[in-house]
């Protein structure tokens, strides 16, 4: 069970700084959010966890950073009980098998131009990661899915909304969206290799982000 926790706060954390880069690194992403968050929530209120399903272009933007990097690399190892045979490759019996989600999430006969982060593509197709489309099982699928999901999708959501929802985000001085490094390392799960360095200003001088989520665990 502790395992399960760390790996829970690992992997969330990872996803909430790659979406952050990768809002930084696209600026008329990053815009496109804000607008839809000042439209949606208002200028003077906080984002709440049921507006959430009141925003589609962040939800977008939350499946492009787990298709462009997805925290779970391989998923959890699963081994075969049986001799098995599928789509004519035998797999034997005590064979540890690996899904590749990386690979899957970058292959470019499913996901057109898969190396751009296009939040877009996920407002025309309704894929979903909750193990029903194949092509996208950032989480896995079947019985032994992440079972801390539906944590995640609402913790990430309401992260990343309100750190761009109330605060202005820049680079450094002197550095350019093309000059962040986005290589990842592969340990617990997949995170950046160089940690994300950005200065915010704050657009919502009361607001509070620590204060403001021990309220709502409260």
């Amino acid at each position: 069970m502790l395992g399960l926790l760390c790996w829970g706060f690992e992997t969330t954390a990872v996803t909430v700084e790659w979406a952050m880069t990768e809002l930084l690194r696209n600026p008329h992403v990053l815009s496109k959010a804000k607008n839809e968050l000042r439209n949606i929530v208002g200028e003077t209120k906080q984002v709440e966890e049921s507006d959430i399903s009141s925003l589609p272009y962040l939800q977008a933007v939350i499946k492009e950073t787990l298709r462009c990097h997805p925290s779970a690399r391989f998923l959890v190892p699963h081994k075969a009980e049986t001799d098995v045979e599928i789509d004519g490759y035998m797999i034997p019996k005590n064979a540890q098998i690996l899904v590749n989600v990386w690979a899957i999430c970058k292959h470019s006969n499913v996901w057109p131009s898969p190396d751009s982060f296009e939040p877009e593509r996920f407002l025309d197709h309704q894929k979903d990661y909750k193990g029903r489309d194949f092509e996208f099982i950032p989480f896995g699928s079947g019985r032994r899915m992440c079972p801390g999901m539906p944590l995640a999708h609402r913790i990430v959501h309401l992260m990343v909304a309100s750190l761009i929802h109330n605060y202005d985000w820049e680079f450094e001085r002197g550095m350019k969206p093309e000059d962040v490094d986005i290589s990842n390392k592969f340990e617990l799960s997949l995170r950046k290799a160089v940690p994300l360095k950005a200065i915010q200003q704050e657009t919502k001088p009361e607001f509070e982000l620590c204060s403001y989520f021990s309220r709502k665990e409260g």
